[in-house]
């Protein structure tokens, strides 16, 4: 009589089964049944438990989770409206914009005073309204990139700040021209007028509004999907188009902010006791500091902190310009009546 019994296959003593996210990795010099299991690659997965050879890829928009054994769409990076991050931006940029607002009442209401009506009260007008542009635009840069406000983001800065500077150009030459023609015999008489300030503004802020026709017009910029920058996430990003049309842009800005400084400091032993030139010489000094900081630390960040930092850029140079010019002006508006005359403003 004989007697059967169920056969099991042998199983191998020298290595166990890889678990999933593992790949076999032969021995040299051993039997096949030997082998090492290895992590898969970054990217890779190991679904199986029958000791697989060799590690799947996951798609580009998808990557492993913890265990490695299977692909989960990767996590969308950009910088939101619902994060911590973008709301304290937001609102910074609104509160500032506010207190932009708050001014250009108080400068309407005190339109005929003496402290208003110097230095052509026109350009402040202006310069506080482009100042409000300056304080929204930065809004454009939180959410998510798409097609308009790709492009709207670099040129609604380049335009708006190419104004304000062009206003904070055009009030310093209107502080010297002014004091030039208080001398005998000055020929800068007759070049003085609100026509003068106004071709300052209307030409060098055209000439910016071109540079961003043209950059729009040949290779504007656009919403990329970065799946390659950092492992899990895809980043959504605003590609700039034409690095040179975004590097005149910038550089278009820096050179207003050099002539706007190089002029102010020309004039700020004017000799008035209310030398509105002193003032643009700081607000430029600061506006040079921020951005001069700014170039290294946004080349040094990615993804939505080097978002960030350009946003902190624009609203830390514009709250520098409406610090530096208005401050002192509406100090003697709300809290120094007294001094808010012409004799008090031309005293040397």
């Amino acid at each position: 009589m004989f007697l059967f019994y169920p056969q099991t296959p042998p199983q191998s003593r020298c290595s166990q089964s890889c678990a999933p996210g593992f790949r076999k990795l032969p021995r040299e010099g051993q039997p096949v049944c030997c082998y090492d299991c290895i992590p898969c690659p970054a990217g890779h997965i190991s679904n199986q438990t029958a000791d697989m050879d060799n590690c799947i890829r996951c798609p580009e928009d998808q990557w492993p989770n913890e265990k490695g054994d299977v692909c989960i769409p990767k996590m969308i990076s950009f910088l939101s409206h619902d994060e911590p991050l973008g709301i304290i931006l937001m609102l910074i940029s609104i509160f500032f914009f506010l207190i932009t607002a708050i001014i250009f009442v108080i400068f309407i209401n005190y339109r005929d005073t003496p402290i208003v009506r110097s230095n052509n009260r026109n350009l402040s007008y202006i310069l506080l309204v482009s100042l409000m542009l300056c304080f929204l635009c930065s809004l454009i840069f939180i959410g998510r990139p798409e097609k308009v406000t790709c492009a709207l983001r670099q040129t609604a800065f380049g335009i708006t700040f190419s104004i304000s500077l062009s206003s904070v150009l055009a009030k310093t030459i209107t502080v010297v021209m002014a004091f030039q023609t208080t001398k005998p015999g000055s020929k800068l008489r007759k070049w003085m007028g609100s026509r003068v300030s106004y071709s300052i503004v209307l030409s060098f802020s055209l000439l910016q509004v071109l540079f961003c026709l043209i950059w729009l017009g040949t290779a504007p910029p656009f919403p990329l999907l970065n799946m390659q920058a950092e492992d899990g996430t895809i980043r959504i990003e605003c590609n700039e188009g034409s690095i040179i049309a975004f590097y005149c842009v910038l550089g278009y800005l820096g050179f207003l902010t050099g002539i706007s400084f190089f002029v102010a400091f020309l004039a700020r032993n004017l000799p008035d006791s209310f030398n509105e030139a002193k003032y643009i010489t700081f607000s430029m000094l600061v506006f040079c500091s921020v951005w001069v900081s700014f170039i290294p630390t946004y080349l040094s960040t990615r993804g939505k902190y080097m978002v960030a930092v350009e946003i902190f850029a624009i609203l830390a140079s514009s709250a520098g310009i409406l610090g530096c010019v208005f401050i002192p002006k509406c100090y003697i508006i709300l809290l120094r009546p007294d001094r808010n005359n012409r004799k008090y403003i031309t005293k040397k």
